[in-house]
């Protein structure tokens, strides 16, 4: 079975590469121009995967990737967005996006983006098929459940659904919770590396899992300045 993968870039001569890049990689590739365009693909046809860029006509990145999440659309997706554009970088992860990646770039940074990716969807697949043997389902945090297996987030106020990677950030804080996690040890973990950008990422990803905390005061994500953080319970 072939991985697809939609591109939505407005550039045809930047489609055009990845596309090529994708199929001889063994994806199967779709494209589209703008939001637009990418959500009716997507009313007709299922992806694994979307790639998209930030800047286009008509309806740009961002404002697709806030329609999609609204529509309840949780298909995984990557950002591609200039370097100088950071704002554009807190702004996409904030609205849910699963990775990022600044042009220019190698074609194989992208890859490895999406099998990353690729790999952690299939995982959860696995572990929640019956019969198959599966890491803990549920884990109680303070007044919330978590069940990393079905990214869900059960409190008695609310149900949250959680991003892959927030899930994992999640998972991970809580399996080393009230001791001091430096911000290294999360980066090369859960981003492969410990650059200027991904600590960007991290830091929108543990504000985003601060405020779905927010009901249960004895649950807190303490920030040790020039370290790294606690997870108290």
């Amino acid at each position: 079975m072939k991985y697809k993968v939609l591109i939505i870039e407005d550039d045809p001569d930047m489609g055009d590469l990845l596309q090529r890049y994708l199929e001889f990689s063994g994806f199967q590739v779709g494209r589209a121009y703008n939001g637009e365009e990418a959500r009716e693909e997507l009313a007709e046809n299922s992806y694994d995967v979307l790639v998209v860029d930030i800047m286009m006509p008509k309806e740009d990145g961002l404002l697709f990737a806030k329609k999609l999440k609204d529509a309840g659309n949780d298909t995984p997706f990557i950002f591609l967005t200039a370097r100088k554009m950071q704002q554009d970088i807190i702004k996409g992860l904030q609205l849910g996006a699963d990775d990022y990646i600044l042009k220019p770039f190698d074609p194989d940074e992208l890859i490895l983006r999406i099998n990353n990716i690729l790999r952690r969807t299939q995982k959860q697949l696995v572990e929640n098929k019956p019969g198959t043997v599966s890491l803990k389902r549920q884990y109680q945090i303070g007044r919330y459940v978590f069940e990393p297996s079905n990214l869900l987030l059960r409190s008695p106020a609310a149900n949250k659904i959680l991003t892959e990677k927030e899930s994992d950030l999640l998972l991970y804080l809580f399996q080393n919770s009230n001791q001091l996690i430096k911000r290294e040890d999360i980066l090369n973990y859960l981003w492969e590396e410990a650059d200027f950008f991904k600590g960007r990422s991290m830091d929108v990803f543990i504000s985003r899992l601060r405020k779905y905390l927010a009901e249960d005061s004895s649950v807190q994500i303490e920030s040790v300045r020039g370290i790294g953080f606690r997870f108290i319970l």
